[in-house]
C-alpha cells in the first residue's frame, strides 16, 4: 500500500499533513528516510519508524472493537451537539472507525465499532438473518399474547410488518430477538401491542455476546474468537 495511505490509516493526520511530515524527513523506512508520500511499503514487511516510534508493531489493516454503549451517547461518527460512540474510542488507530448500526441514544448495550466495512455490511444485511437480542424492561407486564403477536410480526406503521421475530419472558424481562433494524424498532413493536420500553439493552449480536465484565462506556477489541463467531 502507499505510505501516505497507511500513514494516514495509523490516524497520523490528514494527506497534507502527512506529507509535510515526510517533507521534514519524520518517517523512516527499514532505516531510511522516506522521501514520497506514494513509494509502496508493505506494513507485514517493512519496519515504518515515525519521530523515531514504530508505526508497523501494532498496526492491523482492519480494528474491531467491543464496546458497552451508554445511555445518552449517539450512535454517529460526529455530532455538533451529542457526545458520539466514537468519542468513547481512544486508540490512535480510531481512523474510518464507524458503528455497526446504532442504538437509541437512551439505550444502552453491545455496539460493535470497526473500520472493515464489508464485515459491517454483511452484518447488517437483511438478507442474512443476523440476530440481535435485546433486554426490554416494558411498562406493563407482557402477557403471552403479547408475545404470539410479536413473534408473528406486528405494525408499526411501516410498509410491511415486522419479519418474525422470538420473545420470551426471563426473571420477569422480556428478551426480544429480531433479525432487522428499522428506525426505533423493538419501541414500535412494543407500542403495536399497547406497551412501552423503559429501558432497552442489546446483550447479543450474531452469537456475540456483550462482555459482562464491561462497565457503560467501555470497550476492548474483539479476540479472533469472537471475530471468528461475527464472521
Amino acid at each position: 500500500m502507499r505510505l501516505d495511505k497507511f500513514l494516514g490509516a495509523c490516524g497520523l493526520g490528514t494527506r497534507k499533513q502527512i506529507k509535510e511530515f515526510i517533507k521534514n524527513g519524520m518517517v523512516s523506512i527499514d532505516g531510511e528516510i522516506a522521501k514520497k508520500p506514494e513509494i509502496s511499503i508493505d506494513p507485514a514487511v517493512n519496519s515504518i519508524l515515525f519521530s523515531g516510534e514504530s508505526l508497523t508493531d501494532d498496526y492491523k489493516e482492519f480494528r474491531y472493537y467491543l464496546l458497552y454503549k451508554p445511555q445518552g451517547v449517539v450512535s454517529a461518527t460526529r455530532d455538533n451537539h451529542d457526545t458520539t460512540v466514537l468519542d468513547l474510542i481512544d486508540t490512535g488507530f480510531d481512523k474510518n472507525l464507524a458503528p455497526v448500526g446504532r442504538l437509541d441514544k437512551d439505550a444502552e448495550g453491545l455496539l460493535i465499532i470497526t473500520n472493515d466495512g464489508k464485515l459491517s455490511h454483511r452484518l447488517l444485511s437483511p438478507k442474512k438473518h443476523v440476530e440481535k437480542e435485546y433486554e426490554v424492561h416494558t411498562k406493563k407486564p407482557v402477557s403471552e399474547n403479547d408475545i404470539k403477536r410479536l413473534e408473528e410480526g406486528v405494525d408499526i406503521g411501516d410498509e410491511e410488518p415486522t419479519l418474525p421475530a422470538r420473545a420470551f419472558v426471563k426473571d420477569e424481562i422480556l428478551h426480544l430477538i429480531i433479525h432487522e433494524g428499522r428506525f426505533h424498532q423493538v419501541k414500535r413493536m412494543l407500542e403495536a401491542v399497547d406497551n412501552e420500553v423503559v429501558f432497552l439493552k442489546r446483550i447479543r449480536m450474531g452469537n456475540l455476546c456483550l462482555d459482562p465484565s464491561l462497565e457503560p462506556g467501555e470497550y476492548r477489541e474483539l479476540t479472533d474468537e469472537e471475530l471468528d463467531l461475527l464472521k
